[in-house]
């Protein structure tokens, strides 16, 4: 980790002497997710999983709203049926409540699925569109300044390419 930190910290050195040296930038900075939610499409994506997890959720609820009726049912009942019926409500009451579960789970990952698949096209389409504006502009890298992975940027080194490329996804 030390020889890692060691070569970055020496290749900034390199590269800002250079740039300054020659006025031009070696790297790149943007925000990947206010690039990825600038997209026409993004929105567009954005609607339709907010489409699909609401149909999961219609489904859910209505699921559960007939656990609580046959839950309400075997509560009013329990005291007058006799055990093998008491066992057998029982039983499909903890299979339906298994079930239920299980739903849940499955649809959070056909949601996260749906989700990935959804936002591929959009980052390929953004990745190619940063790495023909990172060439245009000679950038050797593009850093991605999110979840402050990045705390502080020279202007005077780095090129912002927020901008550039939030037009060139228009």
């Amino acid at each position: 980790m030390k020889r890692l930190a060691t070569v970055v910290i020496a290749l900034y050195v390199i590269l800002g002497v250079s740039a300054q040296d020659n006025n031009t930038y070696f790297f790149g900075y943007l925000s990947y997710e206010q690039a990825l939610k600038s997209m026409r499409d993004y929105a567009f994506m954005q609607k339709k999983m907010a489409d699909l997890e609401a149909q999961y959720q219609a489904e859910t609820k209505r699921a559960e709203d007939e656990f609580n009726r046959k839950y309400e049912e075997f509560l009013d009942g329990q005291r007058e049926f006799p055990k093998t019926i008491l066992q057998k409500r029982q039983t499909e009451l903890q299979e339906l409540m298994e079930k239920n579960i299980a739903f849940k789970e499955e649809s959070r990952q056909q949601l996260a699925t749906a989700a990935e698949e959804a936002l591929a096209p959009l980052k390929t389409r953004l990745a190619e569109a940063i790495a023909k504006i990172a060439k245009e502009h000679g950038l050797a890298l593009v850093i991605n300044t999110d979840s402050d992975a990045c705390p502080f940027i020279d202007p005077t080194m780095g090129e912002d390419i927020n901008q550039l490329v939030q037009n060139a996804l228009k």
